[in-house]
């Protein structure tokens, strides 16, 4: 007999609840900032009892880093049917689908305007973070690798290095918006495609690759989006507490979405 007040203990039904609880958080903390927004609020806007969100998630930060992991898997569903083959469309799919999540680019950036206390105190789940940016940068360097087996990559800076230029690509791009003289700011839309070109011109061969090379770099690039998919929807699953056969795409709120 399920109890008054828990989480379904369907799946179905739990996943719904979740989905609709964090939906309500994302569009208070877009509209009020993390500070502000309180547990009373996601609940009346979710349409729950204070206490269901409790028993979701213990504390307003859990809350929180559920929310962020699932615009991280939906993210990357987009990029996965976006089907990018070479380094280029892959760092343009990436930061188009970053773009569209005001949330994540607030954490990127650090914005203490929508995330609060949160960038003040370092309270993003810090060692949580580092090991799960640890395991993401090996990846890289390991997609990065086989990119530079097959001529892809030009030469010369190491796999640390790669990686630095392609982070101080994107986060010059995201921190100067709205920094510039007016008039000499790229349109937003085409930030991906100025970030991705710029990368490439950085650390790409600037060869055609033969049949072979490009057949092995498309390959490497699906395999790199398809094991950081399956390790977001891991931690998207801990986070609702949800058996991960049992997750299905998120629906997301608009607002998480623009």
């Amino acid at each position: 007999m399920v109890r008054t007040g828990r989480p379904p203990q369907d799946p179905a039904s739990r996943l719904e609840r979740a989905h609709r609880i964090l939906d309500a958080a994302a569009e208070l903390i877009l509209r009020w900032g993390y500070d502000k927004t309180t547990i009373d609020d996601v609940a009346r806007g979710a349409g729950v009892a204070k206490g269901t969100i409790y028993l979701h998630w213990k504390t307003r930060e859990a809350l929180f880093a559920a929310l962020l992991r699932r615009d991280r898997v939906d993210m990357l569903q987009e990029v996965a049917a976006a089907a990018p083959a070479t380094l280029r469309e892959l760092v343009r799919e990436l930061a188009a689908g970053l773009l569209r999540r005001p949330l994540m680019t607030a954490l990127m950036t650090g914005d203490s305007e929508v995330l609060g206390k949160l960038v003040r105190q370092k309270r993003l789940g810090t060692a949580d973070a580092s090991q799960a940016l640890a395991g993401q940068m090996a990846a890289f360097e390991d997609y990065l690798a086989v990119l530079g087996r097959h001529g892809a990559l030009r030469p010369g800076p190491t796999p640390g290095e790669r990686i630095s230029v392609l982070s101080a690509v994107l986060y010059g791009f995201l921190m100067t918006r709205g920094m510039l003289p007016p008039g000499s700011e790229p349109a937003e839309e085409r930030l991906p495609d100025l970030i991705a070109e710029t990368v490439d011109l950085a650390i790409g061969s600037g060869t055609p690759l033969d049949e072979e090379g490009a057949s092995a770099v498309r390959q490497a690039t699906a395999g790199y989006v398809a094991g950081m998919r399956e390790i977001a929807l891991t931690k998207l699953a801990a986070s609702l507490d949800i058996p991960q056969e049992d997750l299905v795409a998120p629906a997301g709120a608009e607002g998480s979405r623009a």
